[in-house]
């Protein structure tokens, strides 16, 4: 008990005591003064390099990939840091800066003039995604292993864990929603719940391999939410296709005027934006929420070094409050999107009332009272 107070103590008297020193050391100077706004969209942003945590001026090189106006060119983003020029052949390339339409993005100098190539590079962004698909397919072959290896025995551990969570997921949402249709889009909503669940957990991580803002990159949650909205219309049923387009409405909301299609079809096409939006605006919220807590150290360093201790330690409290909030909400935003997805599905797999004769048939989990596709979407 002793050691755990010196501990805090400690951590209490660091924190408060680096701040101050920052203060005294850059008190009064025109450079200390902290834009707010640009290293938060910096940090939320994709980049070229992956940068070292407390080290902004070094960044672990990435590969960059374009296809400019004489062919393919590969090298290393260390060649254009810090605003420096790369010439490869007879092209010439760099990042664009602050005052250009192209910020932040490889350009090709052409007669003095900047032209965007075809970037296929390997950003930050990119080299997380990848991570985060080695971890989950990791993650379930090695469920996989055991179970080969040991049979039914229940595993332990973190293999014992994300066994867990697959059975908590299927048991409790694809199961009861799509019943006997269950195991043949399990595979693809387990995947996209583990795979949301990483991105959001590993953009919590300050260090390599973590810190890239995967899910709060509104292009990353827009492509699983177009894979969703594929699968509902792709392989939906002639019942779901004939309630968008001639639904059990009075004529006269039909014909002349298509007001029920069109609003079938509209309702149809906002169901991944739905999705898309709401993951994307949850996991960009919380990221910023942290980084404005941890910059009011900085932005009231200026103002002496009582008030920037004292702010200190409020702001990591704060910070450290806010990152366990937000790995409850990763779990909640990778569940919530999986239970969408599925409810989503389920309207893409409702069969008429001579369909439903057959379910007795071939339906071999065991039915949930009430948890239907339809009774589903309608709570």
């Amino acid at each position: 008990m002793k050691k755990l107070l010196a501990i805090i103590l400690s951590s209490v008297f660091i924190l408060w005591a680096l701040p101050c020193m920052a203060a005294e050391a850059h008190g009064g100077e025109e450079e200390g003064k902290v834009d707010a706004k640009e290293i938060i969209f910096e940090h939320l942003g994709d980049r070229y390099g992956w940068e070292v945590p407390f080290c902004h001026d070094k960044s672990i090189p990435l590969p960059i990939i374009l296809w400019g106006h004489d062919g393919l060119h590969c090298f290393m983003s260390s060649k254009v840091e810090h605003g420096r020029t790369y010439v490869d052949g007879d092209a010439t390339f760099r990042v664009a800066g602050a005052d250009s339409e192209h910020k932040g993005k490889i350009v090709e100098i052409i007669d003095g003039k900047e032209y965007r190539p075809w970037d296929i590079s390997i950003t930050k962004n990119v080299l997380g995604l990848f991570i985060a698909v080695v971890l989950v397919i990791w993650s379930i072959l090695d469920v996989a292993r055991w179970h080969k290896r040991n049979g039914y025995k229940a595993p332990r551990k973190f293999t014992g864990a994300i066994e867990t969570l697959i059975t908590f997921v299927y048991d409790g949402v694809i199961r009861p929603t799509l019943k006997d249709r269950a195991m043949k889009f399990a595979p693809y909503l387990l995947t996209v719940f583990f795979f949301i669940l990483y991105m959001n957990l590993l953009g919590l991580i300050v260090v390599f391999p973590g810190g890239a803002n995967l899910t709060g990159n509104i292009a990353v949650t827009l492509v699983l939410s177009v894979f969703t909205f594929l699968l509902t219309n792709v392989i939906g049923t002639k019942h779901y296709w004939k309630e968008i387009f001639w639904p059990d409405v009075p004529l006269w909301l039909k014909f002349p005027l298509p007001i029920m299609p069109v609003i079938e079809i509209f309702g149809a096409l906002t169901k991944p934006a739905a999705l898309t939006v709401r993951l994307f605006a949850n996991m960009l919220g919380g990221h910023m929420i942290i980084l404005v807590l941890t910059l009011l150290i900085f932005i009231f360093a200026a103002m002496g070094p009582a008030v920037a201790g004292g702010m200190t330690v409020i702001s990591v409290g704060f910070s450290v409050f806010m990152l366990l909030i937000d790995v409850l909400v990763s779990f909640i935003q990778a569940y919530v999107f999986t239970m969408l997805s599925t409810i989503f599905i389920s309207f893409g797999q409702e069969r008429g009332h001579d369909e439903g004769h057959d379910d007795g048939g071939h339906h071999h989990d065991k039915p949930v009272a009430g948890s239907d596709g339809h009774h589903a979407a309608t709570v």
